[in-house]
């Protein structure tokens, strides 16, 4: 399951187009490559772990929502239509081009993960 990086975010505008089955909302990564957010680093293994279990499995694109100041605008992107993203780390799942269900901070666990993508 490969995971994919979307090279700029603030192009993408909605998940028509999206050929992954999923979408990680990751908080952006500063100077020294590290995210600034707690949460998103928590899971950043468990997401990396899941992904690379299986080569033919679901595909992800990871989208980096901005530098914190970015997003706790109320106007950030990320967290209006067709996103509505107001936690990260959030996975959405897509089947065919829509979304049918996420999995958002806490939630994120070894074992949901892992139902979500079987």
């Amino acid at each position: 399951m490969p995971l994919n990086t979307v090279p700029n975010p603030l192009e993408l505008s909605s998940y028509e187009g999206v050929i992954e089955n999923f979408v990680i909302f990751y908080a952006s990564r500063d100077e020294s490559g590290r995210m600034w957010c707690p949460d998103c680093r928590d899971v950043e293994d468990i997401i990396k772990r899941t992904f690379a279990s299986a080569d033919d499995g679901p595909s992800g694109l990871i989208v980096y929502v901005g530098q914190k100041s970015e997003w706790k605008t109320e106007g950030s992107k990320f967290r209006l239509e067709p996103w509505r993203i107001q936690s990260i780390p959030t996975i959405v799942k897509l089947k065919d081009g829509v979304e049918v269900e996420r999995l958002v901070e806490g939630d994120i666990t070894a074992s949901t993960l892992a139902a979500l993508v079987e």
